[in-house]
């Protein structure tokens, strides 16, 4: 990995990372599996910067998901999508809307969109700022499942960027808990939304900027809006280096972070 090293290194500040031209998230695909993203409201604010958004709807009771009418179930997906386009504009993204007509999502069609992207839209970044809560995963059999899809996805090269749960003394959020497949993120306020910090604390192990910048709720903390922050940061490596494995942009996510931290 040398040569990673090498070239990536010249990109050791968020600053760097911004200007370079290269570093847009271009030829990396990613998939929000969330509530679903509106897509006039993205394209009206990006125009053609941005590459046609495409997707799906996922349900229990369908094998494959319901065609994309470019539509929201909750603005949520909507402000995550629109975070991640700003970090990396030249993504192509596709939004697994896992909520749909019922309103509420079930481990089962997560586990059907994180298959879906892998094998269908290749996707290289899954971005899962929605939470699976511990009360879900009580059946032994859920939790494994999720983790064996969860590990299909490292095994298939494919970065999973997971929220951790928000403040709450008695919830736990997964998939964020699976890590080291995952990468898990938690939220932090800092001067350039490019920054991130490397504070390993019960499994979550990075730290990305908690607004957002579009939508209801954006300007309120949450890790919802650190991980799309981080899973830009990840497109752009991988726009530069479109080889890297997970594992390698974990290591250099945390070597960018030691380079820019004082002392």
């Amino acid at each position: 990995m040398t040569d990673v090293f090498d070239d990536l290194f010249k990109l050791i500040t968020p600053e760097r990372l911004l200007l370079d031209p290269r570093a847009s998230g271009q030829g990396v695909a990613v998939c929000v599996i969330d509530s679903g993203v509106e897509r006039g409201v993205l394209q009206e604010k990006f125009g053609t910067a941005i590459q046609p958004i495409q997707g799906g709807i996922f349900t229990v009771d369908r094998a494959e998901p319901m065609p994309y009418q470019g539509k929201q179930s909750t603005p949520h997906g909507t402000t995550v999508a629109d975070i991640l386009l700003t970090q990396a504009p030249g993504v192509q993204l596709f939004s697994a809307d896992v909520f749909g007509p019922a309103g509420t999502c079930e481990v089962e069609t997560v586990i059907k969109a994180l298959r879906w992207a892998y094998d269908v839209w290749k996707c290289k970044i899954v971005n899962l700022s929605l939470g699976v809560t511990e009360q879900k995963l009580q059946q032994l059999p859920k939790r494994q499942q999720l983790l064996r899809a969860i590990e299909e996805g490292y095994h298939k090269d494919v970065l999973i960027v997971a929220a951790a749960h928000n403040d709450h003394p008695f919830t736990r959020s997964y998939p964020a808990m699976f890590a080291p497949p995952i990468l898990s993120v938690d939220k932090k306020l800092f001067e350039n939304p490019l920054q991130f910090a490397y504070e390993p604390r019960d499994q979550i192990e990075f730290q990305a900027h908690g607004r957002g910048y579009l939508g209801p709720f954006a300007l309120e903390p949450a890790t919802s809006w650190a991980a799309p922050h981080l899973s830009g940061i990840a497109a752009r490596l991988l726009s530069l280096r479109p080889t890297l494995k997970p594992f390698e942009v974990k290591t250099l996510l945390y070597w960018l972070f030691k380079a820019q931290a004082p002392g």
